[in-house]
């Protein structure tokens, strides 16, 4: 459980704090700027928790701010505390747009009503913006407060007081509808040669929910090895579930295969795939969830990130470029790049961007180039290659030449940053996974529903290729 939450300047230096329980004192945040401090003197890398006189610091960095949660019991949940923290810092944004020293400054009494609803003795209660919306407001940097009138009173929705705290009642649509994203971004480090250093998939299941009613949803997916570590059993459920599958309109023409119903032991001996995190949002049954392999919810309205999971695994780059830099007499540099699309033919990977490096101090650049458009980026020292569709198995070709500062005693100019590469491939998943059915049922209002699905695979932030010197 955390005892306070403190507002601190880029200095460590308390703007705003608000108490929660009574076993530290008032003054116990004035001792972070000092830890701060004397860490950043010893060590370049200062880590998230701090602790002092029994008293543990745990703060996040955002833009000018250290957001801190101040606790004395060595059983609190660390992660549950930085979440926590995150998702204040998610909430004051839609609130302020810009959470920074200045804004803090500007809007204490918000600030205090949302840390008052968001967290009760220490512990996490609601969370969710929209909800919060309904009774806290707030006009240019200025809290709309109620009439003193008891019947024109801002009331908290009723929703927050059931266990659907993240729903409220009364929802209708003339057409419902559940759209379901899956979006694998894919970072990877690979060398000139070829060889991939590093592979990771980042997934995100998105959800947007125009459900009335408060709706129960049902969505089954397939296990290729991804969640089978947090299963006890996969084959008697497998075969069960396949007879309650609805129906999942897909922008894909070919229909999900259901799991084959392997025993734990062989799903394991089978699976080169490593889970390495999995989140669920609150409103997931993880009980339901760990026992027969099935994500069950009631979604809150709109848009939402329903899980994310995290898997190291080789694979092999989607997207792959031969780069060669040739540097001629100090007065010309030559690049030559060759682009292939490793993914399967049937599939089309959409705008493509490949970043590649050049000397700062290159100039009067020429291109040839057999596909796409290419461009000079001289505020990124880089030229820019520009495929809006990549077909799986084509391969384009380009070649670029930059002059140089024509000056013997120089160096041969070495490119330390590596080649970027960005893309788009839609109807696709690295990891396998796939939606064997999305289930929607209203007990009240019995309507049909039209569940969407798609599959999206891209880049992720560091998808690179080191070049060689």
């Amino acid at each position: 459980m955390v005892s306070s939450i403190s507002f601190c300047d880029s200095k460590g230096k308390q703007l705003l704090s608000r108490k929660y329980r009574d076993d530290i004192p008032l003054t116990a945040i004035d001792n972070f700027a000092t830890l701060l401090m004397k860490l950043e003197e010893e060590s370049s890398v200062v880590p998230p928790c701090l602790t002092h006189n029994g008293i543990h610091y745990l703060f996040i960095q955002h833009n000018d701010l250290y957001i801190v949660a101040l606790t004395t019991s060595l059983s609190t949940n660390a992660s549950q505390v930085f979440t926590f923290l995150h998702k204040l810092v998610e909430v004051m944004s839609e609130y302020l747009k810009d959470v920074e020293e200045e804004s803090i400054r500007d809007n204490f009494v918000i600030i205090y009503e949302l840390l008052d609803e968001m967290m009760d003795y220490g512990i996490p209660q609601i969370t969710e913006t929209k909800m919060l919306k309904q009774y806290i407001t707030q006009k240019s940097f200025k809290l709309v407060k109620a009439a003193k009138k008891k019947r024109n009173a801002a009331r908290p929705p009723q929703a927050l007081t059931n266990s659907v705290s993240w729903r409220p009642e009364g929802i209708k649509y003339k057409k419902n509808e559940a759209f379901l994203d899956i979006v694998e971004s894919i970072n990877m480090l690979m060398t000139q040669q070829g060889q991939v250093l590093r592979s990771e998939i980042i997934g995100e299941v998105k959800v947007r929910s125009r459900l009335s009613g408060m709706p129960d949803l049902k969505l089954g997916i397939n296990d290729k090895g991804i969640f089978s570590k947090y299963l006890e059993s996969t084959s008697s459920n497998s075969n069960s579930n396949d007879d309650n599958s609805n129906e999942v309109n897909s922008s894909k023409s070919s229909t999900p295969q259901p799991s084959t119903g392997q025993d734990e032991g062989s799903s394991r001996k089978t699976s080169n795939v490593e889970l390495e995190d999995l989140k669920f949002h609150q409103c997931v049954r993880l009980s339901k969830f760990e026992n027969e392999k099935i994500i069950t919810f009631i979604p809150p309205d709109g848009n939402f990130e329903l899980m994310s999971y995290r898997l190291t695994t080789p694979i092999k780059p989607l997207i792959w470029c031969d780069v060669n830099i040739h540097v001629h007499s100090k007065s010309r540099v030559e690049i030559h790049c060759r682009a292939k699309a490793q993914i399967k033919k049937k599939s089309i990977a959409n705008n493509v961007e490949i970043l590649i490096p050049v000397p700062d101090d290159a100039d009067t650049p020429s291109f040839r180039y057999s596909h796409g458009s290419i461009k000079w980026v001289p505020e990124k020292n880089a030229i820019l290659w520009k495929i809006r569709s990549f077909a799986g198995g084509k391969e384009y070709s380009m070649a670029a030449q930059l002059g140089l500062p024509s000056i013997d005693d120089n160096e041969k100019p070495k490119l330390k940053r590596p080649v970027q590469i960005k893309f788009q491939i839609p109807y696709f998943t690295t990891s396998g996974i796939q939606v064997r059915y999305l289930k929607v049922n209203e007990p009240k209002l019995q309507y049909k529903s039209y569940p969407w699905v798609r599959y999206i695979t891209q880049s992720g932030d560091d998808y690179t290729i080191r070049l060689n010197g």
